[in-house]
């Protein structure tokens, strides 16, 4: 069966109906570049927002926990439909068995800490200077949220800023990845179950638009929808946030990263390796915060390499489905073409390819993984190449190590392979990384739900998931109640009538 049969299969099992197909958005898989079809797309924009601003005057009006039930039941769905979801993943991006799980675990993950944060989302009790006045501070829903999200998960962003949105008080309108659309609309699929068993909510508090990039950038402009939060390529994400900007509305952006690990004599180097392998050719290099750039120093950097050249030698790449296979293909032609790209580039500023660079013979597009020593941080090591190529640089000085990790756009992700509390701490100071992310002794791939997720410069500046990030689903309001008889002004300032 091909990949794209299967696919559809799963699409019917989830209760996606037929009624989606006919239309101009191609749908295939990356795996063996078999198609299911073409997707019908969204046509009036008009009315999705019209629908989801309809949502908002009632969904904001439903006490925050009561809006947590409706989370609760979507994590009970994606708890029965995660074999299938997952698959789907699978099938549609192309990661491997347990990655596509992994996906949809942190879905439920995130369910389950929306769920509790339905009934903590605490504002602040402030000390008033006038006399029999209280003053407060609290959070209210903000209104219709906008989630523009890549290929690479696609369904985990989403979740990510649904759970945390509906909570909040906000409906939901998704412009998924155009390479990626049967995972959204199997997504909806089981939120619509959720939603006909939470049994009161508003039409229109989740939505999914299929289209193209123009239905995006539409959507972006429209002033009913307060705020946009958008994954994808820095380009992408900096015409969103001008687009945003020009109405006054606000972005929370998800970008590029080219991530760093430091590796230091004291390291050891057998969890190196296998943090290096996970983080820079999982997803077939097609992560946010997959590792590009490793910078070693120069006392281990020859034993480091060989190692590294060993394990790249053997990886199993292949159809992700397999057992065993660790390397599935990349998304589609476009991305191999960029990836050659950067390994021509590399070689004409000095680079030498340890290993891999090859296209694989099958159907798909399939490579291998790189490993390209370079001689200094060129203009292609700073740039971001979402394809599996590992740069490595030598230092002798940890400062000029550090020095050399922040001196690119991005500032994702992080990390630090060392025994050396000095080293592990000046990483993680306010002089050190200058990433969202930074970790000692584990890659810079495979976050927690737990903590807020994102990056500074030229990765947007956004947070998403854990930690305090659904502020950005809300806005602030300070209350001042006055309860005595008479009327004192702020400051001590005196407008006797």
């Amino acid at each position: 069966m091909t990949a794209a049969s299967e696919a559809k299969s799963i699409l019917r099992r989830l209760g996606v109906g037929e009624a989606v197909w006919g239309g101009t958005l191609p749908a295939r898989s990356p795996i063996d570049g078999s198609s299911a079809g073409a997707v019908v797309e969204t046509g009036d924009l008009e009315a999705v927002v019209a629908r989801a601003a309809a949502a908002f005057d009632r969904w904001k009006r439903v006490p925050a926990p009561r809006r947590g039930e409706l989370v609760r039941l979507l994590g009970e769905e994606l708890r029965a439909s995660k074999s299938d979801l997952a698959r789907l993943v699978t099938l549609e991006a192309g990661k491997i068995v347990s990655e596509g799980l992994g996906e949809v675990q942190e879905m439920i993950d995130v369910c389950d800490f929306a769920v509790g944060l339905s009934r903590q989302l605490y504002g602040l009790t402030l000390p008033s200077e006038r006399p029999g006045h209280h003053m407060r501070e609290t959070w209210q829903p903000l209104g219709p949220v906008l989630v523009i999200s890549a290929f690479n998960f696609p369904v985990a962003v989403w979740a990510w800023n649904a759970c945390l949105a509906l909570v909040c008080g906000d409906p939901v309108i998704w412009k998924p990845s155009e390479k990626t659309l049967l995972s959204a609309l199997a997504t909806q699929a089981i939120l619509d179950r959720a939603l006909a068993r939470f049994g009161d909510a508003p039409e229109g508090l989740a939505q999914v638009v299929i289209g193209g990039r123009e239905a995006g950038a539409a959507l972006a402009a429209d002033a009913r929808i307060p705020l946009v939060s958008a994954t994808g390529s820095t380009r992408m994400g900096k015409a969103v946030a001008r687009t945003v900007a020009a109405r006054l509305g606000r972005s929370l952006l998800e970008l590029g990263g080219n991530n760093a690990m430091i590796v230091t004599p004291s390291a050891d180097l057998d969890m190196a390796v296998r943090a290096i392998a996970f983080s820079a050719v999982g997803t077939c290099g097609q992560r946010c915060t997959s590792l590009r750039r490793l910078l070693v120093h120069e006392s281990i950097a020859d034993a480091l390499i060989a190692r590294l050249g060993a394990a790249y030698e053997t990886l199993p790449i292949g159809d992700p489905r397999e057992d065993g296979v660790l390397v599935g293909p990349l998304i589609d032609e476009d991305a191999f073409g960029a990836f050659e790209t950067a390994l021509r580039r590399a070689a004409d500023e000095g680079g030498e390819v340890v290993v891999g660079g090859e296209r694989v013979d099958r159907d798909g597009v399939y490579v291998r993984p790189a490993i390209v020593r370079m001689p200094a941080q060129t203009a292609v090591v700073r740039h971001e190449t979402f394809a599996p190529i590992l740069y490595v640089l030598t230092w002798s000085d940890f400062d000029a190590a550090v020095a050399m990790q922040n001196a690119v756009p991005q500032g994702l992700s992080s990390c630090v392979f060392t025994d050396s509390v000095r080293e592990a701490e000046q990483f993680l100071s306010a002089w050190g990384s200058d990433c969202g992310i930074a970790n000692v002794n584990i890659g810079p791939s495979g976050a927690e739900i737990g903590g807020a997720f994102g990056g500074e410069k030229d990765t947007g500046g956004g947070r998403e998931s854990g930690s305090d990030a659904w502020k950005a689903y809300m806005r602030r309001q300070t209350q001042t109640v006055n309860f005595s008889r008479d009327l004192p002004l702020a400051q001590g300032v005196r407008f006797d009538v």
